[in-house]
């Protein structure tokens, strides 16, 4: 049987583009995980829109500043001139979004927006809430724990995927078009506040077959997740919280970032990130989340799951500061596509959400335009699809199918020095001669005789590296400085 789609990924992009679908099509969605492990579920802050036709601008010039102009602009402008429109089309088909007390959509604000134009769902569990509607939509057939290990492409033409059912098994699914919205490359890195579904091999897929990565050194580090937990994947504390009047204060109550920017608090997530872990190694001081601005019961009320996910840890808030440090949280990188959300190069295969580079994020994401992102391009990706009705001829595809080993005994080890370098060298602050190391580690890993996934992970660091090599100079989350450390072992 050939598929009409096969989606790759069950987040916010890949489920959307399944709703739009029409439900006389043949569809498979590929879940690597369960349904809800996806970086989608763990949004917290809400989605960010232009309230009105006089917002448009405004949001353009926001998301610009915040990327440094590095941004497509065109990218840029499509993305907030549609933003209204599918906000009303998810409302319409019934999402539910938070409404103030005259019963309007009740905006709210975070760092580097110039208003109020963040909407947000069951407080603080935007993502979430979002991802269950999707899910209640989704009609399609949906097969979980299938980690995709391929994509069958022959003259820019792509004949659908290959995929593990479990350890051993591989399974093939042809299509007349395939849509990636596998989402970004958090699990290489030591400490984020992503999914650990999200390990990029399908950008090492991309890499592989000599399609386009852009950007790929612009890695997005999110400043507040708590400090102290012993697991990889940070709890996050949404930028909501600062925007509605949490700030940053050293173990001495001292309101430093001001002396780096300001804004503040509500710099751009680069500066706030960078300032943190700057004033951290030259005064030694521990840095907190303070709420003291609160009250108890609007802020159960606003934050109801960040309140209850605190309080498991110990926290009784807001009464409490909370110990923070960055993590890795974003890719504003990752597999080129245009403007349609067609991965450049191809005439059938797609790529939408963080998985994608729109241009749209530049150098540096402003918050809350990510879930936007995958709502607009996803919707863009489809209509493009149904209007082209691309159909392949699997007697063509005639290259054979290679069956992979998924993991072998020599990849845990590799695997956490993979992610302890591209935390330590391609983090937040980077210096030329430790990235270059970095890559012929990575090079060196890539001539042993590893399982298949841990391969697709490090091509994506290696394209990570390369393009951190490539870019000399300073660029919003890309920040380069005169230092040099370097002290991963050699396995």
């Amino acid at each position: 049987m050939i598929y009409d789609y096969v989606i790759i990924g069950t987040g916010l992009a890949g489920l959307n583009a399944a709703r739009l679908i029409p439900k006389n099509k043949r569809v498979l969605i590929l879940c690597k995980m369960s349904t809800w492990n996806c970086n989608t579920f763990w949004a917290q802050g809400g989605i960010a829109s232009a309230v009105d036709e006089s917002d448009i601008p405004v949001h353009i010039k926001d998301t610009l500043e915040a990327g440094v102009n590095y941004n497509d602009k065109e990218a840029v402008e499509l993305l907030s001139k549609k933003s209204q429109s599918t906000i009303k089309n998810l409302i319409d088909a019934g999402m539910k979004f938070d409404l103030n007390d005259k019963g309007e959509l009740a905006y709210t604000k975070e760092a580097a927006h110039s208003r109020n134009r963040i909407l947000h769902a069951d407080g603080d569990a935007t993502g979430r809430m979002m991802h269950i509607f999707l899910l209640e939509q989704c009609e399609h057939e949906i097969v979980t724990q299938a980690v995709v290990c391929d994509l069958l492409i022959k003259d820019d033409i792509c004949y659908g995927v290959q995929y593990f059912v479990n350890e051993t098994k591989q399974k093939v699914a042809y299509a007349h078009n395939t849509i990636i919205a596998s989402g970004g490359v958090g699990s290489i890195y030591r400490y984020h506040t992503n999914s650990t579904a999200n390990a990029g091999e399908i950008q090492g897929i991309i890499a592989e077959k000599g399609l386009a990565l852009k950007d790929m050194e612009m890695m997005q580090f999110h400043p507040t997740v708590v400090r102290g937990t012993s697991f990889a994947r940070k709890p996050l504390l949404s930028e909501a919280l600062r925007g509605e009047g949490a700030y940053i204060v050293d173990e001495n109550g001292y309101r430093f970032l001001f002396d780096y920017h300001k804004d503040g608090e509500l710099a751009p997530r680069d500066v706030v990130s960078r300032s943190i872990f700057d004033y951290n190694k030259k005064t030694g001081l521990g840095v907190y989340l303070s709420f003291e601005t609160f009250e108890k019961k609007a802020f159960k009320l606003r934050f109801p799951n960040i309140y209850s996910n605190l309080k498991e840890l110990g926290y009784d808030l807001p009464f409490e500061r909370v110990p923070i440090s960055p993590a890795f949280h974003y890719s504003m990188g990752g597999i080129d596509v245009t403007m349609d959300g067609k991965v450049k190069g191809m005439k059938n295969l797609y790529a939408i959400g963080e998985a994608a580079c729109t241009g749209v994020h530049g150098a540096n994401r402003l918050a809350s335009n990510s879930l936007l992102e995958g709502l607009v391009f996803s919707q863009i990706a489809i209509e493009n699809s149904l209007k082209e009705d691309f159909k392949i001829n699997q007697e063509n595809y005639d290259k054979p199918i290679i069956e992979y080993i998924r993991n072998k005994e020599i990849d845990k080890d590799l695997k956490d020095n993979l992610r302890t370098i591209m935390w330590t060298h391609a983090g937040i602050v980077r210096e030329h001669k430790a990235l270059e190391e970095s890559l012929k580690v990575i090079e060196e890993y890539l001539k042993k005789d590893v399982g298949r996934l841990l391969f697709l992970r490090l091509l994506t660091a290696k394209a990570i590296l390369k393009a951190a090599i490539n870019r000399k100079e300073s660029l919003g989350a890309h920040y380069i400085q005169n230092w040099y450390f370097f002290d991963i072992k050699f396995t």
